[in-house]
């Protein structure tokens, strides 16, 4: 038996004193109320209404019943507008801060035709984690070693210049003795200071000989990319931030840094419904399905 819908006919009838005006109000035909308040009389094993050819007057007993049905009812109301409520709240969804406004701006639009409202949080990779870790977020893009990633973006070295190379090398950026100029930098944007990327540069940059200052870890990407402009330095960074900088894009030739992303959300919730329905979304946003490779030419 529905109880709910049982509890709902017994109300509206009551409150119309008959069952044709109460069936219509609760939004029911009279052959449904009146099969409903007699299942609700066959469980309770009494009467609620004394039913006359014109009207239905409640028995003491439905008079004592109809306060606890009208609260069910109220309640079952309630429940009702608060699963609505919160199918439409949004998704606040912590995301890196190197995505583009124009690429972001498409991720909401294209949720929004999958049904998701999102409200994004656009952080570095450390406040992203805090913003999940305090429930601030109800999902992260969290940077992950890219083995583990839902999605990967291959990065280069970029710079104001095109050297008219293949790939770049950071071996070329050592200065031989005596030659005139500063060193060539590699700027790395606070998206990449993360062990999985930073890491791996750093012990190459050793390894080549250069200088630890030839590889430096910048505040923000804005001054990381001034440098890179006014200067002969480089940006790590993904094919799609180069376009946007207008700057000149290489892989680099000794190793293939990646980002990963994994989507984790609140409480060890499943991100597998968000990601089935957004997946290419977040992949087009991160600039994930860039090819790692780069046009022709020789190698530095």
């Amino acid at each position: 038996m529905d109880l709910v819908g049982a509890c709902r006919a017994f109300v509206s009838v009551s409150e119309y004193g008959g069952f044709t005006d109460g069936a219509a109000a609760a939004g029911m035909s009279q052959s449904v109320a009146s099969r409903r308040v007699a299942a609700l009389e066959e469980r309770f094993g009494e009467q609620l209404f004394e039913r006359t050819s014109r009207r239905a007057v409640l028995t003491p007993f439905g008079r004592d019943m109809l306060a606890a049905a009208r609260q069910l009812v109220q309640a079952a109301d309630v429940l009702l507008e608060e699963a609505e409520a919160v199918k439409h709240k949004p998704w606040r969804l912590a995301v890196p801060a190197v995505c583009s406004a124009s690429a972001l701006a498409r991720l909401v639009a294209e949720a929004r035709g999958h049904g998701v409202r999102l409200d994004l949080r656009a952080a570095g990779p450390a406040r992203r984690r805090e913003l999940l870790r305090v429930q601030q977020v109800r999902a992260a893009l969290l940077a992950v070693p890219a083995e583990g990633a839902a999605w990967s973006v291959p990065l280069g070295l970029a710079g104001a210049r095109d050297a008219g190379v293949r790939r770049i090398y950071v071996e070329t950026l050592r200065l031989g003795r005596g030659a005139p100029g500063p060193a060539r930098r590699v700027w790395i944007q606070p998206e990449d200071d993360v062990p999985h990327i930073r890491d791996p540069l750093t012990r190459l940059r050793d390894a080549v000989g250069l200088w630890p200052a030839q590889v430096l870890a910048a505040p923000d990407l804005t001054a990381a990319a001034a440098e890179v402009l006014c200067s002969d330095d480089l940006l790590l960074c993904s094919r799609a931030q180069a376009a946007e900088l207008a700057l000149a894009w290489r892989p680099i030739g000794e190793l293939t840094p990646r980002r990963g992303y994994a989507l984790t959300v609140v409480a060890d919730g499943n991100p597998l419904p968000m990601e089935a329905r957004l997946g290419e979304a977040i992949t087009r946003c991160l600039g994930a399905d860039d090819p790692a490779g780069a046009g022709g030419g020789k190698a530095a």
